[in-house]
């Protein structure tokens, strides 16, 4: 029952993101070796995993503790999508003992970091290091900022992208920055809709998100227009051939975006919220996973 509760913390339901980051990341690497030759390794592939994974735990589970430190947890109405895990407001685990999870499951991945640094280049330091920072910084200080959700889709969209490319081939090209675009946008708007339930008591807690600054129907515009800007982006990425045209197999995900997008139209139902917010972590997932195939099949066909 007691581990039960740790994985429970961790907050599970969203942690395939990390999955589907690390794959995208070593499929772009493995299409440039399979266009202009290099060795895949895929040591180096299992190993940053691990240390993403490590820091995804540890975002979702400081976020957990400084949420219910602030009160924000004992306000919202949780929903599957939003609202942190439970675990703390129903007293299954103690405030402390979720910090250091969340603070050991940081200090993991630095080992990882710093052995990768190492071995494959000191130009990987900076990512990390603002990867860092939107990681531990995010909920007690970026979110007090207007517009908090780029810290998310820098720190856990495009970074974690283009650090395990670089990982795997020691440098950054300009295909590569492209292709990590999508995956920074739509991580800014997976944190960008799961406002939405919590907007009242955010604001009570000194957050400036934008459903707060900007109200729930500007926030709900900015979101749309994002979510249309991914699929635009992709189509221009294969027109200029900085993506193959493989590719092109994330728009299939753009009938569940246009359910999402009208499912937060009525953010002021829930019944109909809700199911934009599944419908919304679906697109996250699956585009970025049908774009990681694009790149596998752009490199076998």
């Amino acid at each position: 029952m007691k581990f039960k509760i740790w994985f429970l913390e961790t907050r599970p339901q969203f942690l395939l993101l990390s999955l589907v980051l690390a794959f995208l990341g070593n499929c772009i690497a493995w299409y440039e070796f399979k266009e202009f030759g290099g060795t895949f390794h895929l040591g180096y592939a299992l190993l940053a995993f691990v240390g993403l994974f490590l820091c995804h735990i540890s975002v979702n589970v400081l976020n957990d503790y400084f949420d219910y430190r602030s009160g924000i947890d004992l306000e919202v109405k949780r929903t599957p999508f939003s609202g942190g895990s439970g675990v703390l407001p129903a007293a299954l685990l103690k405030p402390r003992q979720v910090f250091w999870f969340g603070l050991v499951s940081f200090l993991l991945a630095v080992p990882i970091g710093v052995y990768f640094v190492i071995a494959r280049g000191w130009l990987l330091l900076p990512l990390l290091v603002v990867g860092a920072a939107c990681a531990l910084l995010y909920t007690p200080f970026i979110t007090k900022v207007g517009w908090p959700e780029w810290a998310p889709g820098v720190g856990l969209g495009a970074l974690p992208v283009l650090g395990i490319y670089f990982v795997q081939t020691t440098a950054y090209t300009l295909p590569a920055v492209i292709a990590c675009i999508p995956s920074g946008i739509l991580v800014h708007n997976l944190l960008l809709l799961s406002e939405f339930p919590d907007a009242e008591a955010d604001k009570k807690a000194g957050r400036k998100t934008l459903p707060i600054i900007m109200g729930k129907e500007k926030a709900w515009i900015v979101y749309s227009v994002l979510t249309i800007v991914v699929y635009l982006w992709i189509i221009g990425g294969v027109v200029t051939e900085k993506m193959p045209v493989f590719s092109l197999l994330a728009l299939l995900t753009l009938p569940l975006a246009i359910k999402a997008i009208r499912g937060a139209r009525k953010h002021g139902e829930m019944s109909r919220l809700v199911p934009a917010m599944a419908n919304n972590v679906l697109v996250v997932l699956l585009t970025q996973l049908l774009l990681g195939i694009g790149y596998i099949l752009a490199g076998i066909l």
